[in-house]
């Protein structure tokens, strides 16, 4: 269902994230510290929601600043008035974009980590791919990622 068809408030987003809060992948809070403590900039690229990904990016100690995601907008009342389609991710290719613009920053690499087909899109232009398979493994994905496991390669590094 699309935002504009369910025409969700404010409090209908709080309502679901109490109902339903965000569960991490196993793994992801152990990569993402291990990424922090070598100081990288990690950041989240989404199709979904960015009032949904942001209790996700709190958890894992990412600054909202580095979330790109689509936004919803709200009048006064907290009511639902549309889906900011200006957001890269709310259109096809947007995580590309996304990817080469942090490039475009002095000495930048960005690795992608992704388990879907929007993910792959991101290689390039990302230094290299990541493929996850935490929630569900996609042959695709697999077949086409540099590495299949971050967790091994960063304790490869270590």
């Amino acid at each position: 269902m699309r935002a504009a068809d369910a025409r969700p408030s404010r409090a209908d987003i709080a309502a679901c994230l109490a109902a339903h809060p965000p569960r991490l992948t196993p793994g992801v809070a152990e990569v993402v510290a291990k990424l922090h403590e070598r100081g990288v900039a990690v950041c989240l690229i989404s199709g979904g929601f960015r009032l949904m990904i942001e209790p996700v990016a709190d958890r894992l100690g990412i600054s909202r600043e580095r979330i790109w995601a689509n936004s919803l907008e709200f009048d006064a009342a907290r009511g639902f008035v549309r889906h900011d389609d200006r957001e890269p991710t709310s259109r096809s290719g947007g995580k590309p974009a996304v990817v080469a613009e942090l490039q475009r920053a002095p000495h930048a690499h960005v690795v992608m980590v992704g388990d879907g087909g929007t993910d792959l899109e991101a290689k390039p232009p990302a230094d290299a791919f990541i493929g996850f398979g935490g929630v569900a493994e996609r042959g695709a994905v697999r077949d086409s990622a540099d590495f299949a496991d971050v967790l091994a390669v960063l304790e490869e590094e270590d």
